[in-house]
């Protein structure tokens, strides 16, 4: 694998006055020359001379560039890679170097919307925004063909993978669901795609799920199936609250001796307190003149 390494070259505020300089006395001394040709009517051996100076000064001025703030310029010398100049403003370096722009620059995208299957074999909608940028320019450039589409390409890939790893929705809170716990899907997205990009010297920053739903075909079914599925959990809770209320009350009158039951009265204790607590309306008491047992 190819490396990063910082290569900043010559200042170019440096380079620029002195290439100014020889090109100005160049074609100073060209002109000089010619004149004197002109008037001795003969060849004089300075010509070549100062036309070299004006084409080598000429020449050099191609080796003047510029790198803008977020942003680098990968070097190449044959094909060689020499290195990256990050350092922003006016350079100076080779004129024979290839000079590739780089943004270095925090950028996002929005994959499309993909249809896939849940953990449980639900078909889905889902979409992700990732915010990236290149932290190695030479990976970015000689590792992979086109870096950006790789990116887009690697993350739908992962967005796909993750999504067959959890169910849409769950009542468990035991258990990972896209839509209930976004927060850890969102990181494991992140790691996701961050594994599948570390050899183009990318870094993800942030990865989110922006879009997230039942497929078309499906969308009623499921929300009926939702809405069920919120009511028996519901409906859990509340037996399992109303059966450690029953219990507690029982434990406290036996504990305080307040009154005696037997299993039958026990058992309608029950039968009425779970009947209260459970029960979707309010309850209509019934006032009994007689004795607990009558």
């Amino acid at each position: 694998m190819i490396r990063e390494r910082e290569r900043s070259g010559i200042s170019g505020w440096a380079m620029t006055p002195v290439l100014v300089v020889t090109a100005a006395a160049s074609f100073y001394g060209l002109v000089m020359t010619i004149e004197r040709m002109e008037d001795a009517g003969r060849f004089d051996m300075a010509f070549p001379f100062w036309a070299f100076g004006i084409a080598l000064s000429l020449f050099l001025l191609r080796g003047l560039f510029v790198v803008n703030p977020g942003e680098g310029k990968v070097l190449q010398l044959f094909g060689s890679y020499l290195g990256t100049a990050k350092s922003p403003g006016l350079r100076w370096d080779n004129p024979l170097l290839r000079r590739t722009r780089l943004s270095l620059r925090v950028r996002n995208f929005e994959s499309q919307k993909l249809k896939v299957n849940d953990n449980e074999g639900n078909p889905i909608e889902i979409a992700a925004v990732v915010v990236w940028r290149v932290v190695d320019t030479a990976e970015a450039s000689f590792e992979v063909d086109n870096y950006e589409n790789y990116v887009h390409v690697q993350s739908e890939s992962a967005l796909r993978n993750l999504a067959t790893s959890y169910t849409y929705d769950t009542h468990d809170d035991a258990t990972m669901s896209l839509r209930g716990h976004t927060t850890a899907v969102a990181d494991h997205l992140k790691r996701e795609i961050q594994d599948r990009l570390i050899r183009a010297g990318v870094e993800v920053i942030e990865a989110r799920i922006s879009h997230l739903a039942y497929a078309p075909e499906i969308a009623a079914a499921m929300l009926q199936r939702q809405q069920a599925g919120a009511i028996i959990a519901a409906r859990q809770r509340i037996v399992e609250g109303a059966v450690g209320m029953v219990e507690m009350a029982l434990e406290m009158l036996s504990k305080r001796e307040i009154v005696h039951l037997d299993d039958e009265r026990k058992a309608a204790m029950v039968s009425n307190l779970l009947v209260v607590l459970c029960g979707e309306r309010s309850t209509q008491p019934v006032i009994n003149a007689g004795t607990i047992y009558q």
